[in-house]
């Protein structure tokens, strides 16, 4: 009976450690790893962004650290000395419409990252995506493809 109550309390223990995810962010004409540590981070749909949950691996992957409770996430990363943020190619057929608005958001779900890996749309590439686009996400890794925003995107902000 002890051992049965040492079990059920290290399984609680355990589940509530942080949760540990590579980030690997593409260029999506290249393929080529955008190295950085300039993530954004937001959980949940909530509207706080965290900078600071991120690290950089020596690869130049990043390291995203986040809590057992956190159920889905959106992921966005600057640059130029944090000034401009570049576009995620997941969602930029919804970028600047009427319903999505300027910095439109999708949210991937931490449990599927975890357990098979999440590979995030290539919406940047056109209908057919070359084969040096084709990427496969290993369980607790997310891939997404970023753009950075046109001289006239800047313009326009």
């Amino acid at each position: 009976m002890l051992s049965m109550a040492a079990l059920c309390a290290a399984a609680r223990g355990q589940a509530q450690q942080p949760q540990t995810i590579t980030v690997r962010m593409l260029d999506s004409k290249t393929g080529l790893l955008i190295s950085t540590k300039n993530f954004l981070v937001r959980a949940d749909h909530h509207s706080e962004e965290h900078g600071d949950w991120v690290a950089k691996n020596e690869d130049g992957t990043g390291k995203l650290t986040v809590s057992p409770e956190v159920k889905v996430i959106s992921i966005h990363a600057t640059y130029e000395s944090a000034t401009n943020t570049y576009d995620n190619c997941d969602v930029i057929k919804n970028h600047r419409t009427a319903d999505h608005g300027d910095k439109p958001e999708r949210w991937y779900s931490v449990e599927e990252i975890l357990t098979s890996g999440v590979v995030a749309p290539n919406d940047c590439a056109g209908k057919k995506v070359p084969e040096k686009l084709q990427v496969v996400a290993k369980p607790g890794e997310f891939v997404f493809f970023v753009r950075p925003e046109s001289s006239m995107e800047k313009l326009r902000d």
